[in-house]
């Protein structure tokens, strides 16, 4: 069985991070590995929540598991609170990054054109030295412009220009040429207007090809849906689908349940209901 290392925190409200991506993991087939970055009571979009930081733990569970001789087909790296644990990530990288392993990195940041509030120039300094190490990325816009130095609030105000997917790869591609190794960037939740009509997309870019898959949009956005979807595309990766065809089932799998979030009205910060909606992962 193929194993994916997921390092990211653990919440118990919010269907985000680990929650949201050890179920599509195992239902894809796949052995998740589970690295926990902190413990949470709630993600951090709750107005209340109590946080166990795990830093000084993560390198227990990479020395433990070099002592077991396990080895990994994907390494996924989620959210991290400080330098210091993009620190041990790149340790891990360096014990069993392989040359077939796949790395996938999605660099939280910030979304809507605000950073977290952890965010500082160390930070993102760190997270520029590790997504450069990596095969593939999915930085939402906001974390694209911060990885690529680029102004959001400008780029955002050609959202709807007929060229403005044109602009974000373009964005995309100056990444690119800064990547340690062959890469594929994915921007998650690029949202326009089009004939009137609201719609959100993921652009995917690497040296081959640009694809955008789009569908229409709510007006609402959830805790979780990142993860959910780049979870999907890191499995399907793994298992040797094509960057296209992972953004199909991803795109398949997450559509519904979010219109259906949106129609019941459920608070962003609680997610969506996914769990009945994993089948279509088989």
């Amino acid at each position: 069985m193929k194993k994916i290392a997921l390092i990211n925190d653990l919440s118990g409200f919010g269907k985000c991070s680990l929650t949201a991506a050890i179920p599509v993991i195992s239902v894809m087939g796949i052995q998740a590995c589970p690295l926990p970055t902190a413990v949470l009571s709630a993600q951090t979009g709750f107005e209340n929540y109590y946080c166990d930081d795990f830093t000084d733990r993560m390198d227990y569970f990479t020395e433990q598991w070099k002592k077991m001789e396990v080895s990994f087909d994907g390494i996924y790296s989620g959210y991290l609170a400080s330098p210091l644990q993009i620190k041990k990530v790149l340790y891990f990288l360096e014990q069993f990054g392989e040359k077939d392993t796949l790395y996938f990195a999605d660099p939280v940041m910030g979304d809507n054109g605000k950073r977290i509030r952890i965010f500082s120039n160390e930070l993102l300094s760190g997270m520029k030295e590790l997504t450069v190490r990596a095969d593939v990325i999915t930085p939402n816009l906001t974390e694209l412009c911060l990885l690529a130095d680029e102004d959001y609030t400008e780029i955002v105000t050609h959202k709807n220009a007929d060229d403005y997917v044109q602009r974000v790869q373009t964005i995309c591609e100056k990444l690119l040429a800064k990547a340690k190794r062959p890469q594929t960037v994915i921007v998650t939740g690029i949202i326009r207007e089009k004939d009137g009509k609201g719609y959100v997309g993921n652009l995917a870019v690497s040296a081959k090809e640009a694809i955008h898959v789009e569908t229409p949009y709510t007006g609402m956005s959830f805790s979780g849906t990142g993860d959910l979807f780049a979870s999907v595309i890191c499995g399907c990766l793994v298992k040797g689908l094509s960057i296209r065809e992972a953004m199909e089932k991803a795109t398949f799998f997450l559509q519904t349940a979010i219109e259906e979030a949106s129609a019941e009205k459920i608070p962003s910060n609680h997610g969506v209901h996914f769990e009945k909606y994993l089948s279509r992962l088989l």
